[in-house]
């Protein structure tokens, strides 16, 4: 028998603005739910490892995240715990990864997810379940660890712009979550020192809150490029070397 990953690897991957839980999402998940044949059959993995160093953090995203999935009809929720490098290592936590249909990566920061996971047993499930069709998505620090690079919060809070290896997920890609309030907090000359960083070759995003870009078709190693989605409120501004920014509200697709 055909599994459902063997019919759509590499699966889908989903970039959140922010919104992760709530209501405005529930567009966007149930689309990611309908791709994998349905809410009730899927198994959604939740892991609040970027809110690892916050108190309070995970057990508040994964109560959030169980209640939202089970809203939506999924039939078999799995929270984790996986918040450092040895939690990527326990028995434990990698039996909740196995068999997974979707990985959602709630918030927090970046840097923590990255070197949390990176060249981990965890990371090496996740990996290879996405590279067999299941969906990755990640909201704000869980979307830009998925990409080629990502800004250093630690960096950033010292006044000075450093990008820092992320997991390449989407290696093409930056991704700037919280796009319209960082818009607004960033003068011009910092935004514009924030998009010089940029490697070339790199496409920068800005996705805004309560708003996601989602991959919704690629075809894995044979194609350097695929197409996205925007879905949600608001908008995505697309910024790519010697063109003018682009931005795409709900439903507007772009080839990235």
């Amino acid at each position: 028998m055909v599994s459902r990953r063997q019919l759509a690897a590499p699966g889908a991957v989903a970039l959140v603005g922010s919104g992760e839980y709530l209501d405005g999402m529930n567009e966007v998940d149930t689309y990611l739910l309908e791709t994998l044949g349905g809410a009730s059959s899927a198994r959604v993995v939740l892991l609040p490892t970027a809110s690892g160093l916050e108190p309070n953090g995970p057990s508040y995203w994964n109560k959030l995240g169980q209640q939202h999935f089970q809203q939506l009809g999924v039939g078999e929720i799995r929270a984790t715990n996986i918040l450092d490098r040895t939690n990527a290592a326990d028995p434990e936590q990698l039996a909740l990864l196995q068999g997974a249909d979707l990985y959602y990566f709630s918030g927090g920061n970046p840097e923590h997810v990255i070197e949390t996971l990176r060249d981990t047993p965890a990371w090496h499930i996740i990996k290879t379940a996405y590279e067999q069709g299941a969906i990755l998505a990640g909201c704000s620090a869980g979307a830009m660890m998925l990409c080629g690079h990502t800004i250093s919060i630690r960096q950033a809070m010292m006044g000075s712009i450093k990008l820092v290896d992320a997991l390449s997920i989407v290696p093409e890609l930056i991704v700037f979550p919280h796009f319209d309030r960082m818009a607004r907090l960033l003068d011009q000359d910092r935004f514009r020192q924030v998009l010089l960083s940029v490697p070339d070759g790199s496409v920068a995003v800005g996705v805004d809150e309560d708003t996601a870009l989602v991959r919704i078709q690629w075809d894995g190693a044979a194609s350097t490029t695929a197409r996205w989605r925007v879905m949600g409120r608001q908008s995505v501004t697309i910024f790519t070397q010697d063109a003018s920014p682009r931005v795409l509200s709900n439903g507007e697709e772009v080839i990235l």
